[in-house]
């Protein structure tokens, strides 16, 4: 009894209790004896049953980082007490994983009779706040107890976010008025239903336009027009829509892309009402659609690039909430391709109005809406034919934009492209015409390195600037691509063959060493997939850029079958889970740059038998595009 009476003595803050106190803890502990490299506690994933006073022995306390690496590693001898701030601070869990030494002996009290002393003395729970304050000055300890999980409630409402749909949202019947009704009188009726939004019908009786208070605002009174002028005169277009059976954030984000508040709800080709965007992120009030909105009202390139930074978080809390890898990466490219905007207008704002018609166009997995959080800049310009005499000016002014634009995406947090894939490269920015020699050349030349190129620009969408410009290109492309072209798509399924699947002779997955890692390349590992399904989506004439999107209409188009088309959408987008998870790991575990090697130690062995599986999925696939475009089946 003294024996345990002293040692409690010594225990820091079980010295700050009165001798009876003391008494009454002693019948309450009880001891607990360890063998050699026993792990105790898991971190954030063991519940306390209360706290663990060392007798002799030692614990080893740490954070593991997602490389399996020991962080903020410490060792506690005799006299020590571990649990406590877990019990208060964190939920019952241990915030750090412990492993005991060898002739380990704990005193173990129960967490019901150490919260109640807790209750009882004011010092005795101050020790620990007053603990985990100082341990919190410490920046590494800090960082790995704000894990991603204590962002939780601040972006992601509610799982029914990516299984609701737009049907069991209450939309408002449509109001709608004749394109002759005077503007004075639509903003009556709007009055009258009490809507901000009414739709404008032609003379058979077709949606054609809508007004908005903002279109009053905008289009009315700022421009001074009279209120007895016809609606369709002022009323703003294009009308977007979607049908009733679609999900909630597939109608976000279209609105999103669109820059539309307003979407009518479609069934059985008839319009039966409409929904806002105002009603639809109240139904996600703290969903990441919250975030992208943020994006577009921020004002600086200062507040856009901690807008990017906050990226990884909402990507793991997507993970860890079970949401399918392609919704993440829709998210993804929004947000990126919102920025853009928002950079390009405030560089037009500096240079003045373009003077030409053009396209801001991105390539690559932002061009395929694929984009990761290792991701750089890929982008060119397309600008409307000039007469010669303007030509130079019009280039200076495009040249000078796009340098503009490159600097400020730099500066958020979109790498400079190694390869030069970029507006601001003198090659990439041209006219429409040229751009058209551009591709010519690439399909027509026999050089394995056009056809690579050809492929980069194959993926391709714009994301600023007038969509007929794009139109035209893609029409082009369309007339082109009914010509014979063997040599083309020769040189284009070699490039698709050119990564071959990260498996030995004996089907365990090849790896190489990076420090004291043995890793594969998990973007090396993808890159077969987007490369053989690019190569089938030209064969076909499929303007998709997505290869999600490629995919399903080559099914539709009879060229996969559905169980292929399963395989590879599950195989790629289970990839693309893998990779998401580790750079938002990286980024916000292990504060550093995402890289794409994924270390095999890492992953459990049921996602190592899944990628197996995969990786031969993806080389009877190779098989086939070998056999077909290639016709050899052995070289």
């Amino acid at each position: 009894m003294n024996d345990r009476l002293q040692f409690l003595k010594g225990v820091k803050p079980f010295h700050l209790l009165g001798d009876d106190v003391l008494l009454g803890v002693i019948d309450l502990l009880q001891e607990v004896s360890y063998s050699k490299d026993a792990v105790i506690y898991h971190q954030e994933a063991t519940k306390l049953k209360g706290v663990d006073l060392i007798v002799e022995g030692e614990y080893e306390s740490f954070f593991y980082d997602s490389a399996q690496n020991k962080r903020v590693l410490e060792h506690h001898g005799p006299g020590y007490c571990y649990g406590g701030v877990s019990m208060l601070l964190n939920r019952k869990k241990s915030l750090r994983t412990v492993i005991a030494k060898k002739g380990t002996v704990v005193y173990h009290l129960p967490k019901k009779d150490f919260r109640a002393l807790a209750k009882a003395n004011e010092n005795f729970l101050h020790y620990f706040t007053h603990e985990f304050a100082l341990r919190m000055l410490n920046e590494e300890f800090a960082h790995f107890v704000k894990r991603p999980t204590s962002f939780e409630e601040n972006y992601i409402a509610t799982d029914q976010l990516y299984s609701r749909r737009i049907e069991s949202l209450e939309y408002r019947e449509l109001v709608t008025c004749a394109s002759t009704t005077p503007i004075y009188t639509a903003a009556r009726i709007m009055a009258d239903h009490k809507t901000s939004c009414i739709f404008v019908k032609n003379e058979v009786g077709q949606i054609v336009g809508y007004i908005t208070d903002i279109t009053l605002r905008d289009n009315v009174v700022a421009a001074q027009e009279d209120v007895r002028g016809q609606v369709k005169e002022i009323m703003d277009n294009p009308i977007v829509s979607i049908k009733k059976e679609a999900y909630m954030h597939e109608a976000i984000l279209l609105m999103f892309r669109t820059k539309t508040r307003y979407l009518l709800i479609e069934e059985n080709g008839q319009y039966v009402g409409m929904i806002s965007r105002s009603k639809l992120l109240s139904e996600q009030a703290q969903s990441p659609f919250m975030f992208i909105q943020s994006v577009k009202l921020a004002r600086s390139g200062n507040e856009l690039r901690s807008k990017w930074k906050q990226v990884p978080e909402i990507v793991m809390q997507l993970l860890l909430r079970g949401a399918k890898p392609e919704i993440i990466n829709q998210v993804i490219t929004t947000v990126a391709d919102t920025i853009a905007q928002k950079v390009i207008e405030e560089v037009i704002a500096i240079c003045g109005p373009a003077p030409a018609k053009f396209v801001f166009m991105v390539l690559g997995s932002e061009g395929r809406k694929e984009q990761t959080l290792k991701t750089d800049q890929d982008n060119a310009i397309i600008y409307e034919d000039k007469a010669n005499e303007q030509r130079e000016l019009v280039r200076e002014y495009f040249l000078r934009f796009a340098e503009m634009v490159s600097e400020r995406l730099d500066y958020i947090g979109f790498s400079y492209c190694t390869g030069g894939y970029m507006a601001k490269n003198p090659k990439w920015t041209h006219s429409l015409s040229h751009w058209k020699r551009n591709y010519h050349g690439w399909m027509q030349e026999i050089l394995p390195e056009t056809a690579i190129k050809f492929s980069t620009f194959f993926d391709c969408r714009y994301i600023y600037g007038e969509a007929s410009i794009m139109q035209e290109l893609v029409s082009y492309l369309d007339e082109e691509l009914q010509k014979p072209m063997p040599r083309l798509f020769f040189h284009m399924a070699k490039n698709a063959l050119q990564y071959e699947p990260p498996l030995t002779f004996f089907n365990n997955i090849r790896t190489f060493t990076v420090g004291s890692q043995q890793v594969f390349d998990i973007k090396k590992a993808m890159t077969p997939i987007v490369d053989l399904v690019r190569v089938y989506a030209l064969k076909n004439r499929i303007f998709k850029t997505n290869t999600g999107e490629r995919i399903e209409a080559l099914a539709e188009a009879g060229v996969f079958t559905e169980k292929q088309c399963q395989e590879l959408m599950q195989s790629y987008y289970y990839l693309m889970g893998l990779r998401l998870r580790k750079q938002a790991s990286q980024i916000m575990h292990d504060k550093i740059e995402p890289d794409n090697y994924l270390d095999l130690n890492s992953l459990t062995k049921i996602e190592q038998v899944t990628l197996k599986e995969i990786f031969k999925t993806i080389s009877d696939f190779q098989l086939g595009i070998k056999v077909q475009f290639t016709n050899n089946l052995f070289g």
